[in-house]
């Protein structure tokens, strides 16, 4: 069982994590900037450019940009992150805060997936600097049902034969081998990062706040 947040309680959190995050990116060097992320070849310039596309990019464009990686979804995700990337530092970080409170989504999706973004793009990029940043539970319990409702873009299923219990929130799903951890590590498990999972876990450690 689970109870799903209302969209005015997803939109609050997106923006509470979008400042946050944007926080954390004013203050890093140069060289963290360029820190290659679990994220496919993404570095964290590359991660944090992404998550300004959404909320930025009006209809149009997003549809040139599918037109420009031919239709292929994932790829369109990958390229115009790394041509945002090539932005300089300052202004991807001015981007970041200058979505905060905007409602726009990005053509067919709904709000739970900037949500499932930012929580989860977010630990892609702290985890690749040795920070540490929470996930509230409640929100990371959100996210993990939109990945396990998710059917497009198509992806091989990362826990196949596997029951899902969250050990810091109401939170199972699936049938098999039980596999019981706090619902931030099962969401990072869910978007197949088995690494990132385990670093989150022994960062977060036991009784550890994740708010």
């Amino acid at each position: 069982m689970s109870v799903a947040l209302d969209a005015d309680e997803r939109w609050q959190i997106v923006d509470h994590e979008r400042t946050s995050l944007a926080d954390l990116l004013e203050g890093l060097s140069p060289e963290e900037w360029e820190t290659p992320t679990r994220c496919g070849d993404w570095r964290v310039r590359d991660v944090a450019a992404h998550l300004t596309v959404a909320a930025r990019f009006t209809h149009r464009a997003v549809l040139g940009e599918f037109f420009r990686a031919r239709g292929s979804f994932d790829r369109m995700i990958h390229d115009s992150a790394v041509r945002e990337a090539e932005l300089p530092v300052a202004e991807i970080v001015a981007n970041l805060h200058s979505i905060v409170g905007s409602r726009r989504l990005a053509p067919g999706t709904s709000p739970r997936e900037p949500l499932l973004d930012i929580l989860v793009h977010g630990q892609d990029i702290a985890l690749a600097l040795g920070r540490r940043r929470g996930m509230p539970p409640a929100a990371a319990r959100d996210a993990a049902d939109r990945v396990w409702t998710m059917r497009v873009p198509p992806r091989p299923w990362p826990l196949p034969k596997a029951r899902l219990v969250a050990t810091d929130i109401d939170w199972t799903r699936g049938e098999g081998r039980e596999i019981r951890e706090p619902i931030g590590t099962l969401l990072l498990m869910l978007t197949g990062r088995p690494e990132a999972a385990r670093e989150w876990r022994t960062q977060a450690g036991p009784g550890s706040p994740r708010d």
